[in-house]
């Protein structure tokens, strides 16, 4: 049994969103404030920790609607509409893939008694637990306020007073934030297989329950069938938090304690009493460490009684304890676990070559990183999980236990592991956590046990060694153009892209390990020739005022050359992510297809693929020169666009009064026609060189058109970027005009996107 997909919806920015879980591993990625955080806490709230809601769980874009809703109570007493709370109410859809044989795990969640086998969804609502009650409340609490203000009003005006306030509640939110978690509970409703709707570019449509739906009795419904732990990001090294959520068939004692501790220490203790106690239904193995315990037991009561005997005595002579009083008495009871009740219980042991002659240097636990600290207390809480469920030594002898089935389905949420953690360690952390949580011979390879993991990260460098069809793409939607409406969220399941069908998605697959790039967390890319423009064009980005919004963003840098960019067309497209491909033109005969020097009405064809095929789909020559800005735009409604920058005619003098038109090929050669005195006393080797003497002895444009294109077959083009680089003149370098022209789209339409994004567009705009 595993959990196929789920479905939230009214939660935060997910108004509703389709998660498809992998039978493994599922990571969620995407930009800052994507709404990765969103759904994790959304699985917290629904399955782990059900008191934790607030006011602010609901999606923002309804607070409104809730109160209009409850205005009309106030206005028309005798005709009082019940709020639509179904519209408004947060859910999480939970779908379940439940092989026959295990049937009887499911059985009161059964859809149909003719269930043949297709998933099973359950949803949890968060709801009033009596609308009519809630109702009532509000107006009996919005009546007192406004007696009690009717009276201020009038002692303000005798008083000749002016001041104007109100009194809670004002609203019906404003009522809710303080009553909600009386007000309100979770329900349980069955779901209908034949209404389950595939999600449309990201976009989930939850079924709408029939009217009058009654929820699953009992109580709740994954309670024996889903064991669920979680490791939230704020781990608390060095403070008091208390972040790790357990839930699932242990004891109220159990689920009271939490897995995670400030301390490593803690943890141990926590896993010692569980599993390891031998006072704990003691067993023969235990034997001997019982026996050790009792002498040393005897023995040191024997001494603390002798060694306290003369002060006992002496507070006997002060008249206390008197003859009817007890009396005091000295006793030891040592237990194992104390051993580990102190702040040195768990030390470092540090390597040094005089170890055997004067024994290890060892240091308290926070003497350790921090990086350190996190994966060793990560991985200890993913092992006591584990142990946990399969209730591994004492836990598995406790009454509880005996009482009590394994659950089939073992869920792990984990948020932001690599806080803290070191490159290297995220990247072998994210290959061996599932291991850690299967390492058990009773999992292994059943069929019957399953475990799911579940993982939100920033992190590219955990992302990198990841599956990429176990990622889920969390991306930002701009705000409705209009009132009250906020930014929500989409998400995208990238083993749609990734699925090895075709030899373009492999070697996406391929270039982006390869790459290591940040893609799947940037606010927008760009794509760029080679290596030339990916040393120089960055340079540009960072030193030049007119591209300052840039640097404030959030922008990854793709090398790639205009014959492979198109393949990351579907990629780009699914993610919705604004992008700029910097490329090259590639002038080639119109009928032998070999690289010429550009040149107009020659019947020049381009041998770029990405203008070819993806953007603005022309292979013409003469045509891609002339071709309008607009057009090299393609704008999706749901709010991203893709543009791309090819070498555009530049007019300049050259040896001559009259200005003549340059065309140029590469990123090189535009570079040389738009800066030609400075290439012309520019000191350098090698094509720095060679442009030098191409500008002083080429006797016009044509010429050097030549000149430049000869140059440029054997030239090292990385070279050449890096000795203009390090030059004294590259702050006076003219940016090229297409390169210039595509920087400044970019930079506005992320800053439209931004504004889009946190709702400041004028309605109707």
């Amino acid at each position: 049994m595993r959990i196929k997909h789920i479905e939230i919806a009214n939660f935060r920015k997910l108004k509703a969103v389709h998660i498809d879980f992998s039978e493994e591993t599922t990571i969620f990625v995407g930009a800052n404030n994507s709404g990765k955080t969103s759904a994790m806490i959304a699985l917290r709230r629904f399955l782990v920790d059900r008191s934790g809601f607030s006011i602010n769980d609901l999606t923002l874009s309804y607070w409104p609607q809730i109160d209009a809703a409850a205005m009309q109570w106030e206005a028309a007493p005798d005709a009082q509409e019940p709020i639509q709370w179904e519209r408004f109410s947060p859910f999480l859809d939970v779908w379940l893939d439940v092989p026959p044989n295990e049937l009887h795990h499911v059985q009161k969640i059964l859809p149909t008694l003719d269930w043949d086998g297709e998933s099973i969804g359950v949803r949890l609502r968060f709801e009033p637990k009596d609308p009519d009650a809630l109702q009532h409340e509000y107006l009996t609490a919005k009546r007192a306020a406004a007696e009690v203000m009717a009276q201020a009003k009038e002692f303000g005006e005798q008083a000749g007073s002016t001041t104007v306030f109100a009194l809670w509640p004002r609203s019906m939110m404003e009522f809710l934030a303080q009553r909600m978690r009386s007000t309100f509970e979770i329900r349980a409703y069955l779901l209908d297989p034949s209404k389950m709707k595939i999600p449309e570019k990201g976009k989930a449509a939850p079924q709408t329950l029939p009217e009058n739906s009654d929820p699953i009795d009992g109580g709740d419904p994954f309670n024996g069938l889903i064991r669920i732990d979680e490791i939230s990001a704020q781990r608390g090294f060095g403070h008091s938090d208390q972040t790790g959520y357990t839930r699932g068939n242990e004891s109220r004692e159990d689920m009271a304690e939490p897995r995670m501790g400030k301390k490593l220490s803690s943890q141990l203790r926590n896993y010692y009493s569980q599993h390891l106690d031998p006072f704990d239904t003691p067993e023969p193995k235990d034997l001997q460490a019982l026996m050790a315990l009792h002498e040393a037991q005897t023995a040191f009561g024997t001494r603390l009684a002798d060694c306290f005997s003369d002060a006992l005595t002496e507070l006997e002579n002060i008249g206390y304890p008197g003859v009817t009083d007890p009396k005091l008495t000295i006793t030891t009871n040592i237990r194992p676990i104390d051993g580990l009740n102190h702040p040195s219980a768990v030390q470092y042991e540090v390597p040094t070559h005089v170890t055997g002659s004067f024994g290890a240097h060892r240091l308290p636990e926070d003497s350790n990183g921090l990086g350190y600290q996190n994966l060793v207390s990560i991985v200890f809480a993913l092992m006591a999980f584990r142990d946990n469920w399969m209730k591994v030594g004492k836990a598995g002898k406790s009454k509880v236990a005996e009482e009590t089935l394994i659950p089939p389905l073992h869920l792990v949420l984990i948020e932001e592991p690599e806080a803290h953690l070191h490159a290297q360690v995220q990247q072998v952390f994210i290959k061996q956590a599932y291991g850690v949580l299967r390492k058990h011979d009773k999992l292994k390879d059943s069929p019957h046990l399953q475990t799911q993991l579940i993982i939100s990260t920033h992190s590219s460098h955990l992302t990198h060694e990841a599956e990429f069809s176990s990622l889920r793409y969390f991306r930002r939607l701009p705000a409705l153009a209009q009132s009250g409406a906020v930014p929500l969220t989409s998400v995208i399941n990238l083993s749609e892209v990734f699925d090895g069908k075709d030899k373009t998605e492999r070697f996406v697959k391929r270039y982006l390990k390869a790459t290591h790039c940040d893609l799947f967390f940037a606010d927008g890319a760009i794509l760029v020739e080679g290596p030339a423009e990916r040393i120089l064009v960055p340079h540009f980005v960072r030193e030049r005022e007119a591209y300052a919004y840039l640097k404030r963003s959030y922008i990854t840098w793709l090398e790639i050359g205009g014959s492979h960019a198109h393949r990351l067309k579907n990629l780009i497209e699914h993610l919705g992510i604004n992008t700029l491909i910097i490329t090259d033109i590639d002038a080639k005969d119109g009928t032998t297809n070999a690289a010429v020097v550009p040149k107009r009405g020659m019947g020049q064809r381009a041998r770029n693929e990405t203008v070819k095929t993806w953007l603005p789909k022309e292979e013409s020559f003469d045509a891609l020169l002339d071709m309008k800005s607009e057009r090299k735009v393609l704008a999706e409604p749901s709010g991203y666009a893709i543009r791309v920058a090819y070498q555009t005619p530049i007019f300049m003098p050259f040896k001559s009064a009259e200005v003549l038109e340059a065309v140029a090929n590469t990123f090189e050669d535009a570079l040389v026609y738009e800066n030609p005195a400075l290439f012309a006393n520019l000191d350098g080797h090698g094509l720095i060189a060679k442009f030098r003497e191409a500008l002083k002895e080429s006797a016009d444009l044509s010429e050097l058109a030549t000149r430049i294109f000869e140059a440029l077959k054997n030239g090292t083009k990385a070279e050449f970027a890096l000795d203009v680089l390090f030059s004294e003149e590259i702050d006076r370098l003219k940016v090229p005009q297409y390169i210039d022209e595509g920087l400044v789209w970019l930079a506005e339409q992320l800053k439209r996107k931004e504004h889009d994004v946190l709702g400041k567009a004028e309605v109707g705009e």
